[in-house]
């Protein structure tokens, strides 16, 4: 697969949170952690599992940043 997105972060799944609809996945990258909602039916095609490599991939055309 081939993706037009640039930030592409390897990490770990440290938790997956299961809802009605959608599921909160959060991957450990480094000392960070980014945290993804997907729907229930990309959980189950992606197979996905607490302690197995996963990865974030992050497009968007704007950052906030906050203080």
């Amino acid at each position: 697969m081939k993706l037009s997105a640039r930030n592409i972060l390897k990490g770990k799944v440290k938790d997956i949170t299961k809802g009605k609809t959608t599921a909160t996945v959060k991957i450990a990258v480094g000392d960070s952690l980014v945290t993804a909602s997907i729907t229930m039916d990309a959980l189950k095609e992606l197979k996905l599992k607490k302690g197995e490599t996963a990865y974030a991939i992050i497009k968007a055309s704007d950052v906030i940043v906050g203080k």
